[in-house]
């Protein structure tokens, strides 16, 4: 797909490589063993919903990132929970034909080299679909600023997610996803 300077993006069989990024997750998020365990079946189910895509990032044979997502569903989790935020907020519209980036992870050292935002994009890109949606922390973190920079906006904030403690914002983007300097105006549909 895409190589970078010692890092190559390309497409993986998700199940096969659950417990490679669940890793990568771990160190990236700061899992717990026992939080790992549970994301690890949900990964294994994610796997074999339709139009998933998943790729990884490799630098000498190692996964040092990985993302996936799917075409989103109203009868997933995800959706029934943030349904009612973006709803409230007049976005409910962004539940129906988005690609939903499901799970973004870069091993802490391969942070701030393009790694995250060439997996996104090639995800994005892959999709077929015209917008894309996620969740993220909702906090001012690299994360969410890496969003902002590919023209992802806040659709709803302090949205809480059943067994967590930090409040998310989901965001969403059209696509294709903002270049390098390209400004906002230059994307909006």
């Amino acid at each position: 797909m895409e190589q970078l300077t010692e890092v190559t993006i390309e497409a993986i069989d998700l199940a096969a490589w659950a417990p490679s990024a669940l890793a990568v997750q771990a160190v990236a998020f700061g899992l717990r063993p026992e939080e790992v365990a549970v994301r690890l079946q949900i990964v294994t189910r994610h796997a074999q919903q339709p139009g998933v895509l998943a790729l990884g990032a490799f630098s000498e044979g190692r996964l040092v990132g990985f993302g996936y997502g799917m075409p989103n569903r109203r009868d997933h989790w995800w959706s029934t929970v943030i349904e009612p935020y973006l709803a409230a907020r007049g976005h409910g519209d962004w539940l129906d034909g988005v690609f939903a980036v499901t799970e973004l992870h870069v091993l802490p050292e391969f942070q701030g080299r393009g790694v995250g935002s060439s997996l996104i994009r090639s995800l994005c890109e892959c999709s077929g679909l015209p917008r894309s949606i996620l969740s993220a922390i909702d906090a001012e973190t690299p994360a969410r600023r890496l969003y902002r920079s590919l023209g992802y906006r806040d659709l709803a904030r302090q949205v809480v997610f059943p067994s967590t403690v930090r409040p998310y914002a989901v965001m969403g983007a059209p696509l294709p996803l903002l270049m390098p300097g390209q400004s906002q105006d230059a994307n909006s549909r």
